[in-house]
């Protein structure tokens, strides 16, 4: 009988990320790969199993995929790619085939990281087994909740990052108030995001006549090196308005096991992070402040969450098959 192997990438809207997964949940042999440079996932894999020599095996494969995942059409949202599950499953004769979102995928890694793979902000300690929430502020603003049932670990996926914006302060009042001259509907997602750096740079900029524009990355960077005293106020605030969100997270969860950020902003200023404003906003709940002061939150540094979530989820499936 061929060997079964286990197959899992993680796509986003630039890279498609492949590797093995191993029974130990271990990961190996990754490979990344430029999306606009293929036609699609089943040219990406099929060049990955041809490169590692596994046609012959049997292959059980999960993709987390940063767009939605619930018909057999997937259709990609910042790629050109769309494909059927089931004739992607066919048509690469493979064993097993999984999909699911990129935080489904980041969820399931929580309980792989080691404390090498995190870092810690603020006090609280987990609880073992306990909700778990995790955020994460990027393209857009990512959201997941994974739960324990009797050691299996269920993800409870949404869209989180679109629900209202509820500003605190004067300056979050501003805020809020700019942006409803550019949309009906404020989400956090809209100050949570690059896009959010960029329009919470616009809202403070326009309450001193001025309606310069300024890219997210240009206004971190400025910030970071004290160049500019709007971009430093602009970072703060973001750093502030994540901590009532994350907060909110927990109070919704009780997640005991831990709050977590993700996605690819935060990790660009860890220390400047771990001295903001954050924590304090996360606990500042009114009557239930200590009930948020016992929940930890960390920033996960590992570089490929999605692909250790990926594997864990697939090995998880796995065992429930046999």
């Amino acid at each position: 009988m061929a060997d079964v192997v286990n197959l899992v990438a993680d796509i986003g809207g630039t890279n498609m990320r492949v590797s093995l997964a191993h029974d130990d949940g271990s990961t190996s042999e990754l490979s990344l790969y430029q999306g606009g440079d293929y036609d699609g996932v089943e040219h990406v894999l099929k060049h990955y199993i041809e490169e590692k020599g596994l046609q012959e095996k049997k292959i059980n494969v999960c993709l987390a995929i940063a767009c939605p995942v619930e018909n057999d059409l997937v259709v990609m949202t910042n790629l050109p790619w769309k494909f059927s599950k089931q004739a992607l499953k066919t048509s690469l004769n493979l064993e097993k085939l999984l999909v699911i979102n990129d935080y489904t995928a980041i969820a399931h890694a929580i309980p792989q990281l080691s404390d090498s793979q995190k870092i810690k902000v603020g006090t609280g300690e987990a609880i073992l087994g306990k909700p778990i929430s995790i955020c994460g502020p990027g393209t857009g603003l990512g959201v997941a909740n994974l739960i324990n049932d009797n050691g299996k670990w269920i993800s409870l996926s949404g869209e989180g990052g679109h629900v209202d914006f509820a500003p605190i302060d004067k300056q979050e009042i501003d805020i809020f108030t700019f942006l409803l001259t550019k949309y009906s509907h404020v989400s956090y997602e809209q100050l949570l995001s690059g896009l959010g750096l960029e329009q919470i740079y616009q809202a403070l900029a326009s309450k001193n006549g001025s309606s310069e524009n300024l890219a997210a990355k240009e206004i971190t960077a400025k910030a970071l090196d004290e160049e500019c005293e709007l971009c430093q106020e602009t970072l703060a605030q973001f750093c502030r308005i994540l901590g009532s969100f994350a907060g909110n997270l927990a109070l919704t969860l009780g997640s005991f096991g831990g709050v977590y950020i993700a996605g690819g902003i935060v990790p660009r200023f860890i220390e400047y992070f771990q001295k903001s404003g954050f924590r304090q906003r996360f606990e500042e709940k009114g009557r239930l402040s200590g009930f948020n002061q016992n929940i930890p939150t960390y920033l996960i540094t590992e570089a490929q969450p999605g692909v250790l979530g990926a594997a864990a989820y697939l090995l998880q499936h796995n065992k429930e098959a046999l």
